[in-house]
């Protein structure tokens, strides 16, 4: 009796979640989004890994799945979280660390996209398009990852730590703008495109900071109202291109950094409107198409794509920055740090799978890598490679 006992509560379960009852779905996405949260403080951990490994876990083992007002909300919040991680970067440690960091940046992007590329389409027989997905995805640095432990480390205030920041920028500016111009339409819309993304660099951070400062005792906040609208008008643009709305995100974010840095209050409101209702979709979207069978029966693909990511990182980034004069110690930390990976990752990998670049296997494997990377070189860089310096000391060097 007890198996058949727990086969019709399971089956009762089952229905609730796809009765297409919104308020329960979204119940049991915010529930699994809450649980992610205190997961993450627990173990110290960035929240959206744990997103989506628990978005795996409910995708195989509970069957959850996607509708259409969950990919708005999922999408929406990657195209937030873009914004926010161009604001991120300090304009002025791009001055100040300009030349390493773009040398850096341009290695840490180009030698794993090409090394995955290569490998995904004459070892691993994927579609010349599958490839393309496979070396953006492989190419990425997790900005998310990175910050946080250099925040937690005490290197963010020192200009090495400064400078894993910068460099982690331009990687991600590479492959941003490559998963942008590789799966594009060379038409008109390309050009309003570039077009929209220039006069809304130009003319946003001019005209939001004063509207908003106008209009911040208003709990409807006008200001971040436009500045939504303005995202929308801009992915909406990039989607007729045929592109991702992440990229024109990406430079606008950038382009309201000195904004966000001056406005510290707007900064926390728009990233807890983004990482407390809106990310959690996404990441969680981004776990359930993670079939653990396929991860199983691909282990050695993965394990090779995580070697070539990997290997291209250390072959590429580790005699560059040793190019620029580092120890032998912090050349191996900025090597591990640039071969993380996460948020751009998943997102190239998702928009691969959506647009039918490469099916669900190929995905899993990429996520999968993803994930990988997202762990074990922040582990082996704090373990073996954390520069020896007092935070103390190093905070009280950048004013």
């Amino acid at each position: 009796m007890a198996p058949i006992y727990i086969t019709l509560r399971w089956e009762f379960f089952m229905h609730i979640i796809d009765n297409g009852n919104m308020w329960t779905v979204a119940a049991v996405w915010m529930t699994l989004a809450a649980i992610s949260a205190f997961l993450a403080i627990r173990f110290k951990m960035a929240a959206a890994l744990v997103e989506i490994i628990i978005g795996m876990l409910a995708g195989n083992l509970i069957g959850l799945h996607t509708n259409a007002w969950i990919d708005f909300v999922a999408g929406f919040g990657s195209i937030l979280l873009t914004f926010l991680a161009g604001a991120e970067i300090d304009p002025v440690v791009l001055r100040t660390q300009i030349v390493p960091a773009t040398t850096i940046g341009a290695v840490s992007f180009g030698a794993p996209f090409v090394a995955a590329g290569l490998y995904a389409f004459f070892f691993a027989h994927w579609s010349f398009e599958g490839a393309k997905i496979a070396g953006v995805a492989m190419s990425t640095t997790s900005v998310a990852v990175v910050y946080a432990v250099m925040v937690e480390s005490g290197l963010a205030g020192k200009q090495f730590g400064q400078l894993v920041l910068a460099a982690c920028f331009f990687t991600d500016l590479g492959t941003v703008v490559a998963l942008g111009l590789l799966f594009a339409n060379y038409n008109l819309w390309l050009v309003l495109l570039v077009a929209a993304i220039i006069a809304a660099m130009v003319i946003v951070p001019k005209v939001l900071p004063g509207m908003i400062e106008r209009t911040q005792r208003y709990v409807s906040e006008p200001g971040f109202r436009v500045l939504f609208a303005v995202i929308f008008i801009l992915s909406a643009v990039a989607t007729y291109a045929k592109s991702e709305g992440v990229l024109p995100a990406y430079f606008l974010g950038l382009a309201c950094a000195g904004m966000m840095m001056s406005h510290s209050n707007v900064k926390r409101r728009l990233q807890t409107i983004t990482m407390t209702l809106l990310t959690p979709f996404y990441f969680l979207k981004a776990g359930t198409y993670v079939s653990l069978r396929e991860a199983w029966d691909g282990i050695g693909l993965i394990a090779a794509f995580f070697a070539v990511k990997v290997g291209a990182k250390i072959l590429g980034v580790l005699p560059t920055a040793r190019l620029f004069k580092f120890q032998a110690r912090d050349a191996n930390y900025l090597t591990l740090m640039m071969a993380t990976g996460l948020t751009f990752g998943t997102i190239s990998a998702l928009y691969g799978l959506t647009h039918h670049y490469i099916n669900q296997a190929q995905y899993t494997t990429l996520v999968t890598v993803v994930i990988l990377t997202a762990i074990v070189p922040t582990f082996v860089a704090q373990a073996l490679f954390k520069p020896k310096e007092d935070p103390e000391e190093m905070e009280a060097e950048v004013p």
